[in-house]
């Protein structure tokens, strides 16, 4: 079973990614997503094979974004990819049994098809966010929700979301919710993971 916090790299951070990755996973993250839109496929399978030992060692899954092949050859506990990422079910058949597949999910009409083999869904983005300039219209709490309702997979929500979001995330179905900002661009991250999991647990 997946924790509730899910924790994404920012290159553009002023913390190196692999702190980010350390904090996070010290700090309580269940998952920890690489995401590198523009690094080399060979210093991110570096970066995969350096802390993929330490995240399993503090019971964190390390997932790799959109590089399939990064993931394939690293043996990296997960791969998130987006809706142009590729044949799903292609995919699937290259991994290895127990690796973890994600896919974000934009729109109720994506959560209404979700290919077979799809692990968990990454819904959103919630709110605008500047971590991906391109995203897609914002869907809102209310969206969220009509996602969750249809998709029949755990969802992570994401886009914008920050402490003081658990409970409407929680109410509106999702298993957790994915952050960037929150966590990686926090003057202290570790810190930043512990409160959005103690958040995340109040009634």
């Amino acid at each position: 079973m997946m924790g509730p916090i899910y924790a994404i790299t920012d290159p553009d951070a002023a913390l190196p990614v692999p702190e980010q990755a350390r904090a996070a996973a010290r700090g309580g993250a269940s998952l920890v997503q690489l995401r590198d839109k523009i690094g080399l496929d060979d210093d991110l399978a570096s970066l995969v094979r350096l802390l993929m030992p330490e995240m399993a060692a503090l019971g964190t899954k390390l997932i790799v974004n959109d590089r399939v092949e990064v993931a394939l050859a690293t043996q990296a506990h997960g791969l998130h990819i987006g809706q142009d990422d590729g044949d799903v079910a292609e995919i699937r058949h290259r991994m290895p049994p127990g690796m973890i597949l994600g896919l974000s999910i934009e729109t109720v009409a994506q959560a209404r098809r979700i290919p077979p083999g799809v692990d968990y869904i990454g819904a959103g983005p919630v709110r605008a966010t500047l971590t991906k300039p391109d995203h897609a219209t914002p869907t809102g709490f209310d969206g969220l929700a009509q996602i969750v309702a249809v998709a029949g997979l755990p969802v992570y929500a994401i886009g914008g979301l920050k402490l003081g979001d658990a409970r409407t995330v929680r109410a509106a179905g999702a298993c957790g919710m994915a952050v960037v900002s929150a966590i990686s661009r926090a003057r202290d991250p570790e810190a930043a993971c512990r409160a959005l999991l103690a958040e995340w647990g109040e009634p």
